[in-house]
């Protein structure tokens, strides 16, 4: 209101003045008059007010059973429930059918390359499009994800298998249609088993821990792989994949390896066997790559524009490789290596063989996180894009379920895939249906085209792979990234990679996780701290070592502290607030000194108590609005500092405290009988600064200020 009028349209406009952005920017000569009183906490929290919530018992039951997954499992535990009957017939399903075919095409080629990681038939790739994905229709909540094989999870599950099982030769793959009762004695009273019954029992087990992460409402602990992790395990991972093909990509054979160090030693030996290399697998594998690599980068692109469908050209490469060598006798004239005999029909069901479960539970553990994490993340991206929500734990039932399923049948532990997600995604997926339709052509190609693919050269796969991983080797680039944004994340990212790399993927991630809670615990014992100066007469108060125009006001030290106080920070918080409001001063050390103590004095050893702090500081306001935790050592702590302060008659005040400390401080006080925290605590750091002005304007250091703020 201007003179008794309402402003007008215009006028309210001109005042807000729009920025490029769209929000209100008020002019810089536009005023503002807060009249109210210095409000002390206790006297606002009277006027506002204030309680402590108190929630009665009946809350914390529900609480209890909705974390429990009790509710969820009568009410949701099964979303096609709710999203089938609502199947728009005329707006979805053109889309779920082209999805469907799209991702069933992908399928065939990855499914049956990435088996080979995990050092089963080929044929057990095509399982896992299959068996799995039908389950995972019934408890899924996101219709975008692509599930089956995935490159790091099929190599994770090879190396169990590998540890585990007796290996068969290249070229006598055995029939793993029916594995039930192929468990022999090595002879020293040990079992050995299939590579299909140790995977079946690293399937069964993966599925049995996300279950049971479902059960307790666990789906938050993707949280714990932060993404420097990520990109530097899988990093790694795809440079271990890399490796695991060379042998394929040359047409060589090396010794077995197992244990750690890998990658040096599978170079190792390829280097020595490259004498024996066979040019004609070379030739096909430098072909294949070079043709699907100049697809992606040029000719897909350009269809991308013109149609949602993509080149199927790693399907063309399997079926044109299959067709060149049944013509030619690529085998009986080079001896190129081919993918073997290749079961039509569905496999026979077994059970995986339970007593295994023990000894593959710590293998299980890191697989579980690493699959639930990448398919969450997907999920997470197309929920965002499209608008709908995705139930991290309904998510953690769901693969479970489908891992326990697949178990049955010869699968590894199914994860999403990067690539063929962000096909069926651009394809036009709507629902869940799509899947349905990708396995039921799986099933086709099962029944009906499963032997044409036994003339297929293993360095063709293998190229099929190598040429997929270009996404993950690229992610080299983000250690730049990292570096620019913080060191730490750096450090995170450089040792996960190493460790993947260098030693084993288990002791990478396992490295990695350390690494993240190290970074964690470092950024808490480096918080930041500040001496807050005033602005231009006003009530805002900024670090003075960043902005130039806030000024600390004469014989008042205002310190902002940001992060936790809790017993790990006391310490650090005592020290610091000594260090900026001078009580310690640094020690001025001469050459002599510095030799003499070789530079073995600490941080704290390199400081002083000042005696004669109380007279240059009347007053310490602790500005505790960026406090966001505080527990009884940290109010022991305030305690300390202000007793210590005191008794250099220093005024001590708490400024900004947020309810959750107020009632932490309220709790210790009710404990404690002599050491209780007595200072006076305010809303806001300008209401302690103007307490403490008018204080000392009754003593006559300052000139007399109104009660209320005036600015």
């Amino acid at each position: 209101m201007r003179n008794g009028k309402r402003p007008s349209i215009d006028e309210e406009k001109e005042e807000l003045n729009p920025d490029k952005n769209g929000w209100a920017r008020v002019r810089p000569s536009q005023q503002f008059n807060v009249v109210r009183r210095v409000y002390q906490q206790d006297a606002l929290n009277e006027d506002a007010d204030y309680h402590e919530p108190v929630r009665p018992w009946k809350y914390h039951v529900k609480k209890c059973i909705r974390d429990c997954g009790i509710a969820k499992c009568i009410c949701g535990i099964l979303p096609i429930v709710d999203w089938l009957p609502k199947y728009k017939l005329k707006q979805y399903a053109i889309g779920d059918l082209t999805a469907g075919a799209t991702t069933a095409v992908m399928h065939i080629p990855q499914g049956m390359a990435y088996a080979m990681l995990a050092e089963v038939a080929p044929v057990a790739g095509l399982y896992m499009a299959f068996f799995p994905v039908l389950i995972y229709v019934l408890f899924g909540t996101s219709p975008h994800i692509s599930l089956g094989t995935f490159a790091v999870a099929c190599l994770m599950s090879g190396k169990v298998v590998s540890q585990y099982a007796r290996m068969p030769e290249i070229d006598n793959i055995s029939n793993i249609t029916n594995v039930t009762n192929v468990v022999t004695d090595s002879g020293n009273g040990s079992m050995e088993y299939t590579p299909e019954q140790v995977l079946s029992v690293l399937c069964l087990t993966v599925g049995i821990m996300q279950t049971c992460m479902w059960m307790f409402r666990l789906g938050a602990v993707s949280t714990l792989l932060s993404e420097p992790l990520v990109s530097g395990f899988t990093t790694g991972a795809a440079f271990i994949v890399i490796a695991s093909q060379l042998k394929d990509l040359f047409g060589i054979r090396i010794p077995k390896l197992s244990g750690n160090h890998k990658v040096i030693l599978t170079v190792i030996e390829v280097s020595k066997a490259l004498p024996n290399t066979n040019l004609a697998a070379v030739c096909i594998s430098f072909v294949v790559c070079l043709v699907i690599a100049l697809n992606n980068e040029l000719f897909k692109p350009w269809v991308a524009k013109r149609c949602r469908v993509p080149v199927p050209i790693e399907l063309l490469a399997i079926v044109i490789g299959t067709l060149v060598t049944k013509v030619t006798g690529l085998k009986e004239k080079f001896g190129i290596t081919l993918v073997g005999e290749i079961p039509t029909g569905l496999p026979t069901p077994f059970v995986p063989p339970l007593e295994l479960m023990p000894s593959v539970a710590v293998d299980s553990i890191t697989i579980t996180m690493v699959t639930y994490t990448i398919s969450m993340s997907m999920a997470l991206i197309f929920a965002a894009r499209d608008k709908y929500e995705v139930d991290s734990n309904q998510e953690l039932l769901a693969l479970g379920a489908s891992n326990v399923m697949g178990s049955f049948f010869c699968c590894a532990p199914i994860c999403a895939s990067l690539s063929r997600s962000y096909i069926q995604y651009q394809a036009g997926a709507k629902t869940n249906l799509t899947q349905v339709v990708s396995a039921l052509l799986i099933l086709c190609v099962l029944l009906f085209l499963g032997p044409f693919f036994e003339d297929l050269p293993r360095c063709v796969l293998a190229s099929i792979i190598v040429v997929s991983l270009k996404g993950m080797l690229l992610q080299v680039l983000d250690l730049k990234r990292f570096c620019y944004l913080s060191k730490l994340d750096a450090a995170v990212w450089l040792i996960t990679f190493l460790m993947t790399t260098l030693v084993n993927i288990d002791y990478g991630l396992v490295a990695g996780l350390l690494a993240s809670v190290g970074a964690l615990f470092i950024r808490s014992q480096k918080p930041y701290t500040c001496l807050l100066g005033r602005v231009l007469e006003t009530d805002l108060y900024l670090d003075i070592k960043r902005y130039r125009a806030a000024e600390e006001l004469p014989g008042i030290k205002i310190f902002h502290y940001c992060g936790g106080l809790n017993f790990a920070t006391k310490n650090l918080f005592r020290e610091t607030i000594f260090r900026k409001v001078g009580y310690m001063k640094p020690i001025d050390l001469t050459p002599e000194d510095q030799d003499s103590n070789n530079g073995t004095l600490s941080k704290s050893e390199s400081y002083v108590w000042d005696p004669s702090i109380g007279q240059k500081v009347h007053c310490v306001i602790i500005d505790a609005s960026a406090i966001s935790y505080v527990d009884a050592p940290g109010v022991k702590t305030l305690v300390v500092v202000s007793k210590e302060l005191e008794a250099s008659h220093i005024m001590v005040l708490l400024a900004g405290a947020n309810g959750p400390m107020l009632e932490m401080i309220h709790r210790y006080n009710e404990l404690e009988t002599t050491n209780q925290l007595r200072i006076d605590i305010f809303p806001t750091v300008h209401d302690a600064v103007v307490y403490y002005k008018v204080l000392e304007s009754k003593r006559g250091a300052y000139p007399p200020v109104p009660l209320t703020i005036n600015e």
